[in-house]
């Protein structure tokens, strides 16, 4: 297994805070925590914007079922990235995929893509839904409809989070230029290797702290990660 130091794997982490009754003092707290832990970015809901911290800004839209109309996800994106937002994390449209519209499933990504020219966008497609001819045609569209990445899972599906198996069936679908982001049920720290070792490229964490704790033999353990990310991520 692959050695990753500390540094290395926080600077792959969206230090993630979605939960519902998340307030704003919880968010300034994740943003501080953020930048203590040396994480890439922190990712919030859109009524949070704007967050003032030193490090990346990532949010939702469409979160967390990704039934909505693509233009209220557009507005949703475009409004997030004009309050600060360097990042949109898109949920699709699941059922579109279940039935194989991948047609329907690109045009929701571009009307996105169109709305936020100049963010990162990462197309979450909930792959413990999934089944491998599925992901593939999720990840094709999300290729052709000029995402930046695709991402395993809000965190919130009943079907579960990242496994290592989707992160390497996505990363062999989309190659070498798009990000693959692995979150989910990633609480501890041979999880986190397990998906960076599968080819992800980014991780959204709740419990950044436990999981870069366990890399070091630390005082953090799958348990506390639990109790941190027990909603969302």
């Amino acid at each position: 297994m692959t050695n990753f130091s500390r540094a290395e794997v926080a600077a792959m982490v969206d230090h993630t805070l979605l939960k519902p009754e998340a307030t704003a003092d919880d968010v300034a707290a994740v943003a501080r925590e953020a930048e203590e832990l040396g994480a890439y970015s922190i990712c919030v809901s859109p009524n949070m914007l704007p967050v003032e911290t030193s490090v990346k800004v990532a949010t939702v839209c469409g979160f967390p079922s990704g039934k909505h109309t693509s233009t209220v996800k557009a507005a949703e994106a475009a409004e997030s990235v004009e309050r600060g937002a360097d990042e949109v994390d898109m949920v699709i449209d699941v059922g579109a995929a279940k039935m194989g519209d991948f047609e329907a499933v690109k045009l929701d990504i571009r009307t996105v893509r169109d709305a936020i020219p100049n963010a990162v966008l990462k197309v979450i497609i909930e792959s413990a839904a999934l089944t491998d001819d599925e992901i593939r045609g999720v990840c094709e569209a999300a290729v052709d409809a000029g995402a930046d990445f695709v991402k395993t899972s809000t965190g919130f599906h009943p079907s579960g989070g990242a496994s290592a198996h989707a992160v390497r069936l996505m990363r062999e679908c989309v190659g070498p230029n798009l990000g693959v982001k692995a979150s989910g049920g990633i609480r501890d720290a041979a999880a986190a290797r397990e998906m960076i070792e599968a080819g992800a490229s980014r991780l959204g964490l709740s419990g950044t702290r436990a999981v870069l704790d366990g890399l070091e033999g630390g005082s953090g353990d799958a348990s506390a990660a639990s109790a941190e990310g027990a909603a969302g991520y």
